[in-house]
């Protein structure tokens, strides 16, 4: 069987850059599939004077041979995604016959998005830091049997029996969760709700169709596909840092349950890694700083959330943390973002172990104190950066095959003989002979 399948995925908590990743190597794929998450992560890419922020969308549509997938792994707000399509479309993206929405996907409904609110912000709550868009309640009706696919908002008999039956159960929760500030809660109307969803999904059904075997039958043909994750590893349902974790497999086992395509179409899987590191909401983060540093990382490195405008938390490049990433995902190669953002750092500290106590132990690497931005020859870095490089790829013992050096698509260094190259260079030829 031809392996034509290659894997994305975070190797932190989020936040890595995976958008302009995904889009740089969408040119050597026919087929980008998002494989979980929602509209909660957004990935941000910058070409020329436009920023895309997409949120449901694979990145690979900006690219415009490329076809976009959202898997069964993903839970859709049908309202995003409408206004994500018409975005694109108005940006003179071509949608029509490139986007395909399976039919297994799960549907977040709007007492999905009151509840998660309710329950984040509950008395006794450990608050996780949800951007409380009804992620995880969708995922939790999913797993308890009674979700409401995208299939079922082409049945209006189905689909009103579905919204009647849940909306008495989700009202009495509701008014539980905001027990203690009665006059927020809020009634839902099941007549409205049906109405709502039933022209939402004529507005969808164009794109609607059972990815699994569209995927697979790519796969058999030959054709390249990139999956793409939402969020980082350090943030999967089992393999995180639960329970500061999101609702869904973030890993690269969760690509073959998202999508449909077995690990034997699995080629390599890619990680995506700052040159630092940044976590959004609570839960531990052992190389976090705080103060005047953390604040101009921040600022420089524009650390807000692409969805949310939330400031990121800022710390040290993690060795233990990637490596276990890089167990987790059995990574391939990584590719190491915002290299640029360290250029003013006389030094930098990496963290390469743990104590007993479960403190960091830190190696001070010197700064390089030139600009990176926008260089895409490795040999034009300063050579203290491309000693940071090099250090950082000894210590997680994985070949480092691309860097960022600026947030445009033509700011990025692909290191020439690394292991990424090799990847890429199975994969194109495929790819490229049906173009």
């Amino acid at each position: 069987m031809h392996q034509s399948c290659v894997i994305v995925v975070g190797a932190q908590w989020g936040d890595e850059g995976k958008g302009k990743v995904v889009d740089l190597l969408a040119s050597h794929f026919q087929w980008i599939a998002r494989y979980q998450g929602g509209h909660n992560a957004g990935h941000t890419v910058v070409i020329g004077d436009h920023r895309f922020v997409l949120q449901l969308i694979p990145c690979g549509i900006l690219r415009p041979n490329a076809k976009a997938v959202i898997g069964n792994g993903v839970v859709i707000d049908p309202l995003a995604l409408t206004k994500e399509v018409a975005t694109l479309e108005s940006a003179g993206i071509s949608v029509a016959g490139r986007l395909f929405i399976s039919t297994r996907a799960h549907v977040i409904l709007p007492y999905h998005r009151l509840i998660e609110t309710a329950a984040e912000n509950a008395p006794g709550r450990v608050k996780i830091g949800t951007t409380s868009r009804g992620i995880g309640p969708a995922y939790e009706d999913k797993m308890g049997r009674r979700g409401l696919r995208v299939q079922d908002l082409f049945d209006p008999p189905s689909l009103r029996a579905h919204i009647q039956n849940a909306v008495g159960e989700k009202n009495a929760i509701a008014r539980a969760l905001y027990q203690s500030e009665p006059n927020a809660a809020r009634e839902f109307n099941a007549e409205i709700i049906y109405a709502d969803y039933l022209a939402l999904g004529e507005k969808i059904r164009p794109y609607v169709t059972d990815t699994a075997l569209l995927l697979n039958h790519a796969a058999d043909r030959g054709e390249a596909i990139l999956l793409e994750g939402a969020q980082g590893a350090l943030l999967d349902i089992d393999h995180g840092t639960y329970p500061f974790v999101t609702s869904s497999s973030t890993t690269a086992g969760g690509a073959c349950i998202g999508t449909g395509l077995a690990p034997t179409r699995i080629r390599a899987a890619i990680g995506v890694s700052k040159a630092y590191c940044t976590r959004v909401g609570g839960g531990p983060f052992p190389t976090e700083i705080e103060g005047p540093l953390a604040d101009a990382l921040r600022q420089r490195g524009n650390e807000f959330g692409s969805v949310t405008g939330r400031p990121r938390r800022v710390g040290w490049f993690d060795v233990p943390l990637i490596r276990y990433a890089a167990m987790l995902n059995g990574l391939d190669s990584l590719i190491l973002t915002k290299l640029d953002v360290l250029d003013e750092l006389p030094t930098i500290p990496v963290c390469v172990d743990l104590h007993p106590n479960g403190t960091p132990r830190y190696e001070e690497r010197p700064g390089w104190l030139t600009s990176t931005v926008g260089m895409t020859d490795y040999n034009q870095l300063p050579p203290r950066a491309r000693e940071y490089l090099e250090f950082l790829a000894a210590k997680i013992q994985l070949d480092i095959g691309m860097i960022s050096t600026g947030p445009e698509r033509d700011q990025t260094i692909v290191v020439a003989s690394s292991r990424l190259q090799e990847i890429l260079h199975d994969v194109t030829p495929a790819s490229h002979a049906a173009r």
